[in-house]
């Protein structure tokens, strides 16, 4: 329960943080170009809020913001944000406004130019802060990396990469569009787009031919075992207190030998025969509770720490087909890297430039049946974020959030801060603006495309997440 208190409250504050950045980048434009703010809420209102500056509470209080021409506030549903801006069509649907004559201080009334800036404002704020973040972040704490010539045991490959060519202890370092320096998720993604890569192998380099078809990243990551991992011995680094491993008496130390009378020597050869278990589950449509029950359930050999005994012990894996313990990993050699405020910016906006490609480059994924299932709401972001309070992750994590709201802002979605720019092109280029009737379909339109990615991003949630607690 406290490791779920401690993630819904980092969420709560990153997205209070980045939803007011957002919203303040389209006010700051719309007040700078001196177009009305009516409203600024963080959260939904619908019905009701939590908090406004117009309440007779708070006015009485602070008896000038009964004039402030835009209300302040805090709506219920925690699902964004918005400012309500003179003279727009937006998610309010407020058309009434729209039949009076425009006026001098109404969004309608400006240069495209301007409208574009105030619509672009919320994107852009979202930017800034990622680069912000990321800069502070390298000044305060660094970076520290695993250059790819320090994984000195190399990689453990799954089939798919065998293959294509890969052997266990390989170690990848360049690619037709350069070289591989260090180690991280992303080698996976440089794997999957390029022509030929280049291993490190006893020593020597040898060139490999990657398919024509290109490989999914999404598969790579997904597949288990994963395309490439570290070649790790089976080691355990720590147990889980209360998990299956915990109840079956492994501690600390100890190194799994072998699952089914199968030897194993690395962590790969374990997940690469746990998934044959769960594969035989998942493919049979009529498998019952009882029948999953036996595939996870596991005769497992284990060495003591000492190495002067074996223990067998039965472990049956919770629903996820995890036993509850930490791996050990290879205690590589890491390289650190101090900046200053003279270098910090410069570096933070180099690392937010490589996190943006990424981002946008995988979410071509999105549009595969594999990569809808991915696609999550609130409760996967939430799962992001670690069980104990860490401020370098929780700051990076929220720049890589502010990078996709940005992104997912940006897109040509009605309704979005993206659908009102390309209108804004459209009229640019045509010198015509959409009737108020149009615009007003428009926005309806864009309003259920997003409802519709809401109810599929939950009911994801619900499969991943929330099922899975009952044993569904």
């Amino acid at each position: 329960m406290e490791t779920v208190l401690i993630k819904t409250l980092q969420l709560l504050c990153c997205l209070s943080l980045l939803v007011v950045l957002h919203e303040g980048g389209h006010f700051g434009f719309a007040k700078l170009f001196g177009v009305k703010v009516e409203k600024f809420f963080m959260f939904f209102d619908y019905k009701f809020h939590l908090f406004s500056t117009k309440s007779k509470w708070f006015t009485r209080l602070f008896p000038h913001f009964k004039d402030n021409e835009t209300e302040y506030g805090i709506g219920w549903i925690p699902l964004g944000g918005y400012v309500k801006i003179a003279g727009m069509i937006d998610e309010s649907m407020d058309t009434e406004q729209m039949k009076q004559p425009a006026q001098p201080n109404e969004f309608r009334s400006q240069k495209v130019w301007k409208r574009f800036l105030i619509m672009f404002g919320g994107v852009l704020m979202n930017l800034i802060t990622a680069w912000v973040i990321y800069s502070l972040v390298l000044l305060a704490w660094g970076r520290d990396y695993y250059p790819m010539t320090n994984i000195e045991q190399g990689f453990q490959y799954n089939e798919q990469a065998h293959n294509i060519g890969f052997q266990d202890g390989d170690i990848p370092i360049r690619t037709n569009k350069g070289e591989i320096k260090e180690y991280s998720l992303a080698v996976m993604r440089t794997i999957s787009n390029a022509k030929t890569v280049t291993v490190l192998r006893q020593g020597q380099e040898v060139e490999l031919t990657m398919p024509e078809e290109g490989l999914s990243m999404l598969k790579m990551m997904q597949s288990q075992p994963q395309f490439l991992q570290l070649l790790a011995e089976a080691y355990i680094d720590s147990v889980v207190p209360g998990s299956v491993a915990d109840k079956a008496g492994i501690e600390k130390g100890m190194r799994l030998m072998a699952v089914n009378g199968k030897d194993i020597s690395t962590w790969a050869d374990f997940d690469h025969e746990v998934t044959l278990r769960r594969e035989d589950v998942l493919s049979s449509p009529d498998c019952t509770a009882q029948d999953s029950i036996k595939w996870r359930t596991l005769d497992a050999v284990f060495a003591s720490a000492d190495g002067t005994r074996m223990d067998t012990v039965s472990l049956q894996l919770d629903e996820k087909y995890m036993m509850g313990v930490t791996r050990h990993i290879p205690d590589y050699k890491t390289v650190h890297l101090s900046y200053n405020l003279a270098n910090c910016f410069p570096a933070g906006l180099s690392y937010g430039w490589r996190v943006l490609k990424s981002y946008v480059n995988d979410l071509k994924y999105v549009a595969s049946a594999e990569g809808a299932k991915s696609v999550g709401s609130f409760i996967t972001i939430g799962n992001i974020f670690p069980s104990a309070w860490n401020w370098q992750q929780f700051w990076m994590l929220t720049a890589f959030i502010s990078i996709i709201l940005a992104v997912m802002n940006i897109l040509p979605i009605p309704g979005l801060d993206g659908g009102h720019i390309v209108l804004l092109f459209y009229e640019g280029i045509t010198g015509r603006q959409p009737s108020d009737k149009a615009m007003e379909w428009i926005e309806k339109i864009g309003i259920f495309i997003i409802i519709a990615l809401m109810v599929l991003a939950l009911s994801n949630d619900v499969r991943n997440f929330i099922l899975p607690l009952f044993g569904l």
